[in-house]
């Protein structure tokens, strides 16, 4: 008999053997990844949810804003606040 072939897919597994290995181990990935704890940005809690595409909103503080689809911050983001603030910091 053949031993335990079942693997661990993760919320991936809902698509069996279809689509390929790489697509399903990225979509595992991204939705783990969407469903993390995020920090608020406004009061510093782990409490934000993804509310739609692009959409963040903190339960304890009720900040809402725009985001990631699938991250709250972006990469291209944080090299745009990181820019941002060394503008500033040039005025000075």
């Amino acid at each position: 008999m053949a031993e335990d072939t079942k693997k661990r897919t993760g919320s991936a597994g809902r698509f069996g053997a279809r689509y390929g290995r790489v697509a399903r181990k990225r979509v595992a990935e991204i939705e783990s990844d969407m469903h993390e704890d995020h920090v608020c940005p406004d009061c510093g809690s782990e409490a934000v949810d993804r509310q739609g595409t692009g959409i963040w909103q903190c339960e304890r503080c009720d900040y809402k804003y725009a985001g990631g689809t699938y991250r709250p911050e972006t990469p291209a983001g944080r090299t745009v606040k990181r820019s941002i603030r060394a503008a500033l910091a040039e005025e000075e």
